[in-house]
Order: C-alpha cells, then structure tokens, then sequence
C-alpha cells in the first residue's frame, strides 16, 4: 500500500526527503572506507539515510551491512548479533552462508530456524560465547571475510549507544577501537537515538572512540524542501495545501522530520478538498493527544524544581539560570542545583544542552506542556 506520509520508521523512495548533501557526503565516506559518526536528535532521519546509501552502493566490490542493537544487553549479545549479521548480508542464500560459518568460525555448529511463511527469511542462533570465542576473534570477523572475498565491507551499527550501558562498559570500547582502528578491509558508520549519550562516546576526549571517523551532524531538513514534498502528496490525493500551510506545519515542530510528516498526515486525514485553519488546528491538537502518554510517561516522578526548569525554558529562557533573577522568578533552588537539574534532565531526554544553551529537545512536547502546566 502507497503511504502518503510516514513517520515513526525509517523512511525509503519517494517517502525519503532531500538529505542531499549528507547522501553525497557518506556515500563517498562508505565507498572510500571512511569511518562515519552520525549525530543528531532523535528521529531526523539517520536510520532512513544510511539505508538509503545502502541501497544505492552499486559498486559490487562494496557490501553495506546494517544491524540494531538496540535489544543487545550484554557484550556477547552483540558479539552474536555482529557475526550472524555480517555472515547472513554478505552471503545472501543459507549454503553460502553455512560455507562461510564453517569457513571463518570453525568452532560453531549454528541452530538455523525457518519461518512457516516462505516470503520470510531464515533466522540464525550461533551460539558464540567466551567459552569458544574471544571478543578479538568476532570482532576481526568482518576484515578476514573481507580480505578472502575481495571485497570491502562496510559495517553499520545503529543504537550504538547501548554499548555505553554494558557492564564494563570502558573496557568494551577499548576493545572495539583496539581492533577496529587497524582494519584496511572494514570501515564503520556508528550512529543512534540518544544525542547526549552518543556526543559523549565520540567527542568526550577520555572515551576510545573520540575521533574514530568522519563526523556528520543531522540537521533538520529546510522548509524549502518540504514544500514541494507536502503539496506534491496532497495532490496525489487530489487535495490541496498552500504554500502557508506547509510553512506552519514546519515552524510548528521546528522542521522534525518525523513530526512533519505525522502532522501533515493528521491535515491531510481531516481535508476533503483544501486546508483552512480549522483544519489545520484540528490536526494539532490530534498530534497532542498522540503525543500525549508518552510525554505524561516522561514527566511523572520529576520534582518541583525540574519542573519549573522546564516552565523556564518554556518561557524562553536558555541560558543564565544562576542568575539572581531567573532563580528567584522560577524558584530553581539554589545555584548548585542548577547542575544537577541540568543533568537529570539531559539523562531523561527532556533538554539537550549546546554550549551554555539549554533547549527543550521535543518540540511537540514543548507544545504540550505550555498547554497542559503553564
């Protein structure tokens, strides 16, 4: 089924927005073996990018992995999931990818389990642990495949911040920098969904991975872009948005990719024929109540004072909380806590924090608690 408008997936075709610039830049990165580092907020559209570059690497010497480790809790979880990815994305059918595991992991009798379904693939369970592997040895996976085949593998790991929440965390990404760094054959495109976490694994000077590859920041994509995306989809459906409309819809959720299209999906559900601002009122205030629970998820068990940041920063104040003023006007607590509020919060995904400016990281959500707290 054509979709209009997606959001909350990565994005593919004719759904994928512009992103020019960056799509020139890592496929030059991904086919001259640059190491990438991806950093933006949430959901503008790194995902929907690297897959996009994945799909347009035409060079058959250049085999483009990607994986999420998102539900990776453990080293060994990862480890398993960087083998079995690597051995299935670059073999394609299961005899090659048997050849391969006998070939290059010796010590393994994979369990393969196939879906009832013919359309779905095969999946695959290892079985790799430190009894019959070290980490070096799953880690140079990658590189030894590349080197017999003839080819150059490029390696792309989205939700890399879980490896920060391992245990023994530091000493993991020491590892994976020790072996990673030395490879000719593997390059890496790093990236994920929790900014803060990320910006402290690739630029923190004292992490292992500071300065590891080609650091690409997101930003949102221009209004100019979306215009002609929106009006285009409206007229498919024979409806019709202006120009103005589509500019609202932009500064509404300050150009958030994801944002964008579920409130244009919202406008376009309740148009019959063209947009008015009934319409278009009517469609944020449903993009509220979708927000909605997770946003009361979010702030249930903050304090006071956490609180009355957040109201601050509603108010437009970015900057300076320690003063005499914005202390006393929204009733921030001491100086000192300004740090630890600032901290909490930054943990939770509620704020970022660029230089001394301190932002709301989710418009819709700066939208909603205006509404509902102030």
């Amino acid at each position: 089924m054509k979709k209009s408008f997606i959001y909350g997936v990565s994005v593919s075709g004719e759904n994928f927005t512009d992103r020019v610039e960056e799509t020139r830049r890592l496929t030059m990165d991904f086919e001259n073996g640059v190491n990438v580092i991806l950093i933006s907020p949430r959901r503008m559209g790194k995902t929907s990018l690297v897959k996009k570059v994945q799909s347009h690497v035409d060079n058959p010497k250049i085999r483009v992995v990607y994986m999420d480790i998102y539900d990776c809790r453990s080293e060994y979880d990862f480890y398993n999931k960087f083998a079995t990815t690597i051995l299935k994305e670059t073999s394609g059918k299961m005899d090659l990818f048997l050849d391969n595991v006998k070939q290059f992991l010796t010590r393994l009798s994979p369990k393969i389990s196939f879906s009832p379904d013919p359309n779905m693939d095969y999946s695959v369970s290892l079985g790799i642990t430190p009894e019959n592997y070290a980490p070096e040895e799953i880690l140079d996976l990658p590189e030894r495949m590349a080197s017999k085949m003839g080819i150059h593998i490029v390696v792309c790991i989205d939700e890399f911040q879980q490896v920060g929440e391992w245990t023994d965390s530091l000493t993991i990404q020491k590892r994976l920098r020790s072996v990673w760094q030395h490879q000719q054959n593997t390059s890496y495109c790093l990236f994920g969904s929790k900014k803060h976490l990320l910006t402290n694994l690739f630029q923190n000077r004292r992490m292992p991975f500071y300065h590891f590859g080609d650091t690409i920041y997101l930003k949102p994509i221009s209004t100019d872009d979306w215009i002609p995306f929106i009006c285009g989809k409206f007229a498919e459906k024979g409806k019709k948005i202006s120009e103005e409309f589509v500019k609202q819809i932009c500064t509404t959720v300050n150009n958030h990719s994801s944002y964008i299209q579920q409130l244009a999906w919202n406008v376009m559900v309740n148009t019959e024929q063209e947009v008015t601002d009934e319409i278009f009122q009517q469609a944020i205030s449903e993009l509220l109540a979708q927000s909605g629970p997770l946003f009361v998820q979010q702030i249930q068990g903050l304090t006071t004072y956490q609180m009355n940041l957040i109201r601050c920063l509603c108010q437009g104040i970015h900057k300076d909380f320690t003063s005499k003023g914005v202390l006393e006007t929204y009733q921030l607590g001491s100086k000192s806590n300004i740090s630890r509020l600032k901290k909490t919060l930054i943990e939770k995904e509620i704020i970022e924090e660029e230089g001394d400016i301190i932002t709301l990281a989710d418009p819709v959500f700066e939208i909603w608690f205006k509404k509902e707290y102030m």
